[in-house]
């Protein structure tokens, strides 16, 4: 007889490792996906956000018509649009850290705009030792329909 403690082991461990890698280590890339914004603020983007489990919690800002400034769990981040290919990915800087690096992410808002999905991209898939920004629109733009492109979501409520 299955029992279900080895998949609810699996998604735990697969859980935590996700919350791992964009919390503790997530920012793993040395350039943004582009140089700079390619388009404007998502306004729907702005407000206090808190995970569905209610232990993460982020804000997001306008720091300028382009640029966004956070915070995650404490940690600031600078972030801004870097579409490739028609599909909407964010550049993220952790400007907490002395390194600067980067984490890359894509989103989906909901049409109420009360709930946030937060996808990053999977480092197996796009290396972190890539090194330029035009090297890693060829590897998203060459991954877009593979699977395993980004890691689990992390899905979020706005607060009110």
């Amino acid at each position: 007889m299955n029992t279900p403690r080895p998949v609810t082991r699996r998604l735990t461990v697969a859980f935590v490792a996700t919350l791992c890698c964009f919390v503790i280590s997530g920012c793993d890339y040395e350039v943004p996906i582009t140089a700079g914004p390619t388009r404007k603020l998502d306004e729907r983007l702005l407000g206090n956000w808190i995970s569905k489990d209610g232990k993460e919690k982020m804000k997001v800002r306008r720091l300028d018509d382009s640029t966004y400034i956070g915070s995650y769990d404490g940690d600031l981040f600078r972030a801004f649009h870097s579409d490739v290919a028609g599909t909407s990915f964010i550049s993220a800087q952790n400007i907490d850290s002395a390194d600067r690096k980067y984490v890359y992410l894509t989103y989906t808002v909901s049409a109420d705009g009360d709930r946030l999905g937060v996808r990053d991209v999977n480092t197996e898939v796009i290396p972190k030792e890539t090194k330029d920004s035009a090297s890693v629109q060829r590897l998203l733009q060459n991954n877009l329909q593979n699977p395993r492109l980004f890691n689990e979501e992390n899905q979020f409520t706005k607060e009110k």
